[in-house]
């Protein structure tokens, strides 16, 4: 397993910017898929984006066009930039990480997490 540590939330308006960045430890980074996931208060944790150690990337169609997340396998590295932020992006975003996910989007097949950062949006 990988420690995970996010960074980058904050309260923002809507139609502004936010680069979120989580930094992990280990020594092979390169070989784990990496995700982001958000989850709203009263709501179920849900898939933001992924990529894999291949640098796949996947999507949630509420973010396609809006999000993009990349990684520096170098500096051990995920970064999730959302532009266009909208009132419902609001919720606290958790970085993971998993070895041979595959497709999956399932927050259950992923099996280090980071603490969580608040992203606020207001409108």
């Amino acid at each position: 397993q990988v420690q995970l540590v996010e960074s980058g939330g904050g309260t923002v308006q809507a139609g502004d910017s936010l680069r979120l960045t989580c930094a992990a430890s280990g020594r092979t980074f390169s070989l784990y898929d990496m995700g982001w996931f958000r989850q709203a208060p009263g709501k179920e944790r849900e898939f933001v984006a992924k990529i894999t150690w291949r640098t796949r990337t996947d999507y949630a169609d509420s973010v396609k066009g809006r999000f993009t997340i990349s990684r520096d396998n170098a500096k051990n590295t995920v970064y999730l930039q959302m532009n266009s932020l909208k009132p419902e992006d609001t919720a606290v975003y958790y970085c993971a990480s998993e070895i041979g996910t595959g497709p999956s989007r399932r927050a259950a097949d992923f099996g280090s997490w980071g603490q969580g950062t608040q992203v606020t949006v207001s409108s």
